[in-house]
């Protein structure tokens, strides 16, 4: 099939012939006819295959044949929403390349630059806008931005958001913008939890399921080494200079690793550059753009770059440290491999990782690879003990406790010790004679009080009959005398 068969606008056509492609991949070939049908859609597939595409394709198709008065103002027909500010960049340059030839204006907006370029370009009116969450809820709460006429809305890597803890700033979104319009919800992973939101948000929707869930791409070869935790930079840079790699892409679990990670690298003489979300977006973006252009050879990240960097042949991903998450080991090295290219994963693992290696394998429904390289692998990766710690705290915490008998001992002794502190304590009150009281009654009391107080005017009376005053309290001069 040829994208001319999927009934794509003639303009549409032409960019995407400029752009390279002439035959579409299968989740573009099931989704595009299903949007253009007017459909609610939940589709998965993996990472590279070109979801993108698959959404903004029929997106525009249906957008260019809405007829516009000249004079009449573009309004935000369509919002498309990402997790992050890299992925968001993506897809606007997609949706820019392929909106070329049609009448057709879209903005990107996202945080870490200034509010007012953004406030600027929707003052003069787009048609399609690509945000992140928290700053178009700052714009929608700054009344920049009219959400009421929105007709599709496309939540693109729909898992991510979710595990990046959007779903509240997603549930104020879809509250804003109307109920009757075409939802398209893509996802790179399959989750339950998916399924569940998908449940909530689409109406009637079609499900498009390229790969079996979570599936590892097969474009991409996967290797593991073994090695300790210590050597793991030595070995990342002995295979930079061994392989001539001129761009590598290494993932860190860690913000202040992948900072540690690219110092080191330089200092081997290895042009690196870090990026991650303590990073300002214009240092994020720039140290992509020399990412992309070579003039670094390595990018060091942490997983919120694992979505959005869309580079079609890049050769290497480098798991410096495995994720967390199994899913995510998915989405990283689904940064290779793409647009049918090939690529290679390789992933570094020390024995602290044993479960975390294990877990993806289950995951992806594979073993990988394990490749030796002298001199710094290890033959095997020692399974860490975890009952054996265990019992070793739980010895050490027996050794610090006092034994039982120690313990009535001492409650024997404590008891033993405050008896006879009572008793002194209530001979010492018996000793002690206090003086006699007498007992002085309420009514008693205020009435010496009201005598003391009629004594008191008394004297002030007598007072000023001896000494008199002015009424007013004023000094009288000559003047007012003669008056």
């Amino acid at each position: 099939m040829t994208f001319t068969e999927l009934g794509l606008n003639p303009d549409i056509l032409k960019a995407i012939e400029e752009q390279g492609y002439t035959k579409p991949t299968p989740i573009q070939e099931q989704a595009i006819p299903i949007v253009l049908e007017k459909h609610d859609i939940l589709a998965a597939a993996q990472t590279g295959t070109g979801k993108t595409a698959a959404f903004t394709l029929p997106l525009l198709n249906t957008l260019s044949k809405k007829k516009s008065t000249p004079k009449e103002k573009h309004y935000v027909k369509a919002l498309v929403l990402t997790p992050t500010r890299e992925l968001a960049s993506q897809v606007a340059e997609n949706i820019e390349a392929y909106s070329r030839y049609l009448p057709l204006k879209s903005a990107v907006i996202f945080g870490g630059v200034g509010i007012n370029p953004q406030k600027a370009i929707l003052r003069k009116g787009v048609d399609i806008v690509i945000a992140t969450p928290g700053r178009l809820l700052d714009l929608v709460g700054q009344k920049c931005i009219d959400l009421s006429r929105v007709e599709f809305f496309v939540l693109d890597e729909a898992d991510r958001m979710l595990d990046m803890g959007f779903i509240h700033d997603m549930k104020k979104i879809i509250a804003i913008i109307p109920k009757h319009r075409q939802t398209l919800l893509f996802s790179a992973t399959f989750s339950d939890e998916i399924k569940k939101l998908s449940e909530s948000l689409l109406n009637n929707a079609k499900i498009v399921e390229v790969e079996r869930r979570n599936a590892s791409s097969n474009q991409v070869s996967q290797v593991v080494h073994y090695v300790n935790k210590d050597t793991k930079k030595h070995l990342l840079a002995h295979l930079i200079d061994e392989g001539n790699w001129n761009q590598v892409l290494v993932f860190t679990r860690t913000k202040h690793g992948a900072n540690k990670l690219a110092e080191f690298l330089n200092k081997q003489g290895i042009s690196s550059a870090a990026i991650h979300g303590n990073k300002s977006q214009g240092a994020r973006t720039k140290a992509l753009s020399n990412f992309k252009s070579k003039d670094i050879r390595v990018l060091v990240a942490t997983d919120i770059a694992a979505r959005g960097i869309d580079i079609a042949l890049l050769p290497h991903v480098v798991n410096f440290e495995l994720p967390n998450v199994s899913e995510d080991y998915v989405h990283r090295i689904g940064r290779t491999g793409r647009a049918g290219n090939e690529g290679v994963a390789m992933s570094l693992v020390c024995s602290d990782e044993y479960f975390f290696l294990s877990d993806i394998e289950k995951l992806i429904k594979k073993s990988i690879e394990v490749v030796p390289v002298e001199g710094f692998t290890l033959t095997k990766l020692a399974k860490p003990n975890i009952q054996k710690k265990t019992n070793e705290r739980s010895n050490n915490r027996a050794k610090n406790k006092p034994n039982s008998d120690s313990n009535s001992k001492l409650k024997s002794r404590n008891t033993n010790t405050f008896e006879s502190n009572k008793k002194e304590k209530s001979k010492n009150k018996a000793n002690i004679k206090f003086p006699d009281k007498k007992r002085v009654s309420k009514k008693d009391d205020s009435k010496s009080l009201i005598s003391k107080w009629e004594n008191e005017v008394k004297k002030q009376k007598d007072n000023e009959s001896k000494n008199p005053r002015n009424p007013r309290n004023r000094r009288i001069t000559s003047a007012s005398k003669g008056r």
